[in-house]
């Protein structure tokens, strides 16, 4: 036998799923090292991996298509067409930097460099793939930092102002909860490999609750035979029901007062607050029966201990920072913080990040200047008005984009679509596929896949920190985000050594508290936590007191309420009235499908596709109120957008709620106008958050 026939050897690499999703999974992947290079022929969950266990998603089970698609950039390109036609020509990596380096030149030159905005969020959110040496090149350059707080911070921000910090209990910790509320989360659609430990429990004897505005596929599984229960809120109005249940313990005497006199403070402020919360008060604004809210009050007191888990979903509201204090000071009312199994679950990044050094990777000494920081929500407001909105400083002049697709990711989209189009920007995106953001730049550059470069993968939904190995050399001359970076400091004339750092560099002076050489062997290790579960002991809390805050000084010197207070969205129900006279539906864009959930694979064949299609999905009396039937073409309109898409009527939304999944490219929508085209850009009371959750929007027939 030649050696031209001999089967290709083979060996196994070992890596970390990347994608923003609580659960980080392990995987395998099988190289073959055939005569033109290596190639990944097959990619499978990692039995061993402590959490994930060996499954994965339907959209990671198909990853390699996603490698090697042949939709996929793997040279730079330049725009030879219109801004958004999606027309480009190939060209070289030197011609590439050089015109990148030519306009960022120019720009800094007649606008000053906070006129270059650099915009990038959890695409892969990696250590080096999140951060690497974006932040030192940029603040080197002087340009405008970029407040990344479209989703996350909020909730961790919210729940500091009540226990001093925004760490929670492990999850895992659930699996000793008799009672458990999950609020606001779809554990079975978006973090899947928690459920298991959520089954346990219930083995065990816990009931489940579930609480959310759209009946999900994790409230299908409920089994009220066994006592677990679905409940039903407008979106935005969970305030409401958690005071109206602080008024019933209290009320009812369910309080662990020893407790709350030992180590809490404000009770009294509280109590004073929640006295006119009656059930009733708060089911004319939440839509809860009263006694609905009234049994789960005593049922969260008696059935001990009570677990809440939450996420991101409920800080997409005005009210969202506020919603994770209240939700947080409500097990501190019970004793339940003391329990193993009680108290709230949330992100897990506050035990697993802080083995990560953010400071030695940023390098905030290098900045050259105290630049503005703009938000990343109101990028549509930025990129359209002269001075960035309500902020100073110069307009935008370079918008360098990497590791997301704002214009299907980003609310007010078609705002976000009117700037990119202007005639005095100059754009620049490194990215996998052709995005919709991608069809607006003037330069593309290639990048990498996970599965193409080393990193560290901190989870956020469980302890564990992970190792990623890179399987295969870059494809073409895609690069990888640290290398993007090293290579435009080179195109600027930049000479700071720190610039030019490479990834082992990056990664044992940015997570200096890992062993990392440890870590590539094991490729996971759990990040340290109180043997006994519970976070904050009995009642040692984060706080300057030690105390967990009922009343909060801290918010009264930011102009906010000391204690938790419900205030319905602007845009939204109890609102603004004239709003709701003109679009009186509120709109949600969830997380709907299982072979995609985020912006990166709708565009595949066997995800999007597979699918379906957008639609909008209402209510039977919403639509027979507007003569709408299933399949029809509606349009859904407010002052932002209007959009068009076949109508859905199903059970698992109230009247006057709406949803439009999100996801789906502007190629998906019959007129490209995609799910945030018409999504709110308010931000969030405190925290920097965005209240995507609060639009209103009117639904009908297409004419």
């Amino acid at each position: 036998m030649t050696d031209v026939l001999k089967p290709a050897a083979t060996r196994t690499i070992n890596g970390t799923c990347h994608h923003d999703c609580p659960d980080s999974c392990g995987w395998i992947v099988t190289v073959e090292d055939r005569p033109a290079g290596p190639v990944a022929v097959k990619l499978r969950g990692n039995p061993d991996h402590p959490y994930s266990a060996g499954e994965l998603c339907p959209k990671v089970n198909r990853f390699l298509d996603r490698v090697y698609s042949p939709d996929r950039l793997l040279h730079p390109m330049r725009r030879v067409g219109l801004k958004g036609a999606g027309e480009f020509e190939q060209i070289s990596w030197d011609d590439a930097l050089t015109e990148i380096a030519t306009n960022l030149h120019r720009v800094i030159r007649e606008h000053g460099p906070e006129a270059v905005l650099p915009y990038s969020d959890a695409g892969n959110q990696s250590m080096l793939a999140l951060m690497g040496l974006s932040g030192r090149f940029f603040g080197h350059m002087g340009a405008t930092k970029l407040d990344r707080n479209i989703c996350g911070v909020t909730v961790g921000v919210g729940m500091a102002k009540t226990v001093g910090s925004p760490r929670g209990i492990d999850p895992m910790q659930h699996l000793h909860s008799k009672l458990l509320i999950l609020w606001g989360t779809n554990t079975r659609l978006t973090n899947r490999h928690l459920w298991p430990t959520i089954e346990a429990a219930r083995a065990n004897g816990a009931r489940l609750v579930v609480i959310d505005p759209i009946r999900t596929v994790t409230a299908d599984a409920i089994d009220e035979a066994r006592g677990d229960q679905f409940i039903q809120p407008f979106p935005g109005t969970d305030i409401a029901m958690i005071l109206a249940m602080m008024h019933v313990l209290i009320r009812d005497e369910l309080t662990n007062q020893p407790w709350i006199d030992a180590h809490t403070l404000g009770f009294s402020e509280l109590q004073d607050e929640v006295a006119d919360w009656t059930p009733e008060r708060a089911a004319d604004a939440c839509g809860v029966p009263a006694d609905v809210i009234t049994q789960l009050a005593h049922d969260y007191a008696t059935v001990r201990p009570a677990g809440i888990r939450t996420l991101i979903g409920p800080e997409h509201h005005e009210n969202g920072a506020m919603f994770h204090r209240t939700l947080s000071c409500l097990p501190a009312l019970t004793g339940a913080w003391a329990e193993r199994g009680g108290g709230v679950s949330k992100s897990t990044g506050d035990w697993t990040e802080c083995q990560m050094d953010v400071d030695a990777i940023l390098r905030p000494d290098l900045e050259v200047g105290n630049s503005r920081t703009l938000n990343m929500s109101r990028l549509g407001q930025i990129l359209t008005h002269p001075h960035a909105g309500e902020n100073d400083g110069p307009a935008v002049h370079a918008f360098i984009n990497w590791n997301c697709n704002p214009v299907v990711t980003t609310p007010n989209a078609e705002l976000i679509k009117q700037g990119l189009l202007r005639d005095d920007i100059f754009t620049v995106v490194h990215e996998q596929f052709l995005t919709d953001t991608a069809r607006y730049a003037d330069i593309v550059l290639p990048a990498t896949t996970q599965i193409e470069a080393d990193d560290i993968v901190f989870s956020w939904g469980s302890l564990h920190t992970n190792y990623n190995n890179a399987a295969i050399p870059p494809l073409g001359e895609s690069v990888s985000n640290p290398e993007l970076f090293r290579r435009l400091a080179g195109a600027m004339g930049y000479t700071e050594p720190a610039l030019f750092d490479d990834d082992e560099t990056l990664m044992r002076e940015g997570a200096p508290d890992l062993d990392l050489d440890g870590l590539r062997d094991t490729m996971w290790q759990e990040a340290p936590y109180p043997a006994d579960g519970r976070p904050f002991g009995d009642g040692d809390f984060d706080t300057p007191s030690g105390r967990l805050h009922l009343a909060s000084d801290e918010l009264e010197a930011m102009g906010q309420p000391r204690v938790p207070t419900y205030i319905a969205p602007n845009e939204g129900p109890g609102g603004d009235p004239a709003l709701v006279a003109l679009y009186p539906l509120q709109l949600l864009t969830p997380k709907h499908h299982a072979r995609f959930l985020n912006s990166g694979y709708s565009h595949l064949p066997k995800h999007g596709p597979a699918e379906g299609g957008p639609f909008v999905e209402l209510d039977a009396i919403d639509a027979a109120a507007r003569q709408l039937v299933d399949g029809a073409t509606a349009r859904v309109w407010n002052g932002r957008a209007t959009v068009q898409l076949p109508v859905k009527i199903s059970t698992r939304l109230r009247p006057g709620v709406v949803a439009i999944p999100w996801g789906w490219w502007m190629q998906d929508h019959p007129d490209g106008k995609a799910a945030n085209a018409l999504t709110n850009d308010t931000l969030t009371e405190w925290g920097g958050g965005v209240a995507y959750s609060d639009t209103l929007v009117e639904v009908a027939a297409l004419t």
